[in-house]
């Protein structure tokens, strides 16, 4: 069996144009990035608004083990059985892999054996630069913040007051559209910045941040374990404000999750403005629309909100865009994304991370609940492996060799691990829709790329 690198090498890619026509979408409608992936523009939606949607099928799985077990494999599979094999028009639509996992020694969300997405090393690494943009724009918000904390423990009402609306060189101030919808949200309805009281222009400047609420730390798209916890402010012009901050990894960003989320750029925006990253010393919500940094945010995620176009092994279409990791995310690809799929296609195959005790009940919760969409069939992803270790087999170890148990036939611990299956499938058919059970057979060892079929 060739390594996946070398099978995805050896693939010959359809020009992503010939992928995009072949879906019937319009080239204007796209937006390249070399020959073979492009990004798709929201105007197709407007387009296609009249069009019935196809049939929406979401992928998950049982209780995964530490190497994974083959969700994005299985579903990247039945798209390729579905579209090369029978015929059908049909769309994977899935979650851009992490760099964190790529790096190690655990399969990235990305599929692998024969049921990839490709080009390989674009899907794995940097794509279209999606997740930079989601680590700029979270960065930035953590860099205001820290900045706002320590202004106003510097400067006077007064002073942070003309720092926000400065004199022009004729003498006026004037409030940025963010301003007006923070002044709106106390309940000031002015919008020359010269008519507010002194009150006013207190409560309007000093966000008066109680530090020790503060959630928003820092992001970085790598397993990097030395960042987890770290002092900032160490620099002797930030003397005194030193405190403890740290590096989550970009895909549990909310900023990941809003992008998973959202509907259009417009309603991206007011997510973004709504986004909590800490309290002030009376309890209420301080947002990222009162630091002022939405409109930036927004800026920085213009391109990110557009889905990634690729294509499968055997060259049926793949929507890829936003993030995996439903156990400290909710790891679903993008509302838009699969709505843009089901106008295009007789069948989209989608998949929500983890097991389906968090990936699928927070893709029914969640995501089901903001799109509208409701699958008509859940398949859920099950292996031998994971059936032994939850019966009661030894642990498994990512990078260590397998237990015996695992790669020696033992029906006993089979049988005991069953339940585990079971109870998924009872969970899955508690919102109403089929399940079909999917084994995706492993090879006898672990490989660092992910599994196989």
């Amino acid at each position: 069996m060739p390594s996946d690198i070398d099978i995805a090498q050896a693939a010959k890619l359809k020009p992503i144009l010939q992928v995009a026509a072949e879906l019937g979408i319009r080239e204007n409608e796209l937006e390249l990035y070399g020959p073979y992936k492009a990004k798709v523009k929201l105007e197709i939606l407007d387009r296609l608004k009249n069009r019935k949607d196809g049939k929406y099928i979401d992928v998950t799985a049982i209780t995964p083990t530490p190497l994974g077990e083959g969700k994005t494999t299985t579903t990247v599979g039945i798209s390729q059985a579905l579209g090369a094999l029978l015929g059908k028009k049909v769309i994977t639509a899935i979650r851009q892999p992490s760099q964190g996992p790529t790096f190690g020694i655990k399969g990235g969300a990305a599929g692998g054996g024969y049921s990839q997405i490709i080009p390989m090393e674009d899907f794995n690494l940097h794509l279209t630069g999606d997740i930079h943009a989601i680590t700029a724009a979270h960065n930035l918000t953590a860099a205001a913040l820290d900045a706002r904390v320590m202004h106003e423990k510097m400067q006077d009402d007064e002073k942070l007051f003309n720092a926000l609306c400065p004199l022009d060189k004729k003498g006026n101030r004037r409030f940025s559209p963010s301003m007006l919808r923070r002044l709106k949200k106390l309940g000031i309805n002015k919008t020359d910045p010269n008519e507010l009281t002194t009150e006013e222009r207190s409560l309007f400047a000093r966000l008066d941040i109680d530090e020790a609420t503060i959630t928003w730390r820092r992001v970085i798209d790598i397993n990097d374990r030395f960042l987890r916890e770290v002092q900032v402010g160490m620099g002797k012009d930030e003397a005194g404000h030193e405190h403890r901050s740290g590096y989550d990894i970009t895909v549990a960003s909310e900023i990941m999750a809003v992008l998973a989320l959202t509907s259009s750029l417009e309603d991206m925006r007011e997510r973004f403005g709504n986004m909590v990253v800490a309290t002030n010393k009376r309890g209420e919500a301080v947002t990222a629309e009162d630091l002022g940094v939405a409109g930036a945010v927004t800026v920085l995620m213009k391109d990110a909100i557009k889905p990634n176009l690729m294509q499968t092994l055997e060259g049926t279409p793949a929507f890829v865009h936003a993030g995996p990791f439903a156990n400290i995310a909710h790891g679903q690809s993008s509302i838009i994304a699969d709505k843009i799929a089901l106008k295009l296609a007789d069948y989209v195959i989608t998949e929500s991370g983890f097991g389906a005790d968090i990936g699928m009940e927070k893709f029914f919760d969640i995501k089901c609940r903001y799109s509208g969409l409701i699958p008509q069939v859940v398949v859920m992803v099950a292996t031998v492996r994971a059936l032994k270790m939850h019966g009661g087999g030894p642990k498994v170890v990512a990078g260590k060799p397998l237990a015996s148990e695992y790669t020696d036939e033992n029906l006993e611990l089979l049988r005991a691990g069953l339940p585990n299956l079971e109870r998924h499938v009872q969970n899955a058919l508690k919102y109403g829709v089929n399940v079909v059970v999917a084994v995706n057979p492993l090879p006898q060892t672990p490989r660092r790329s992910g599994t196989r079929p």
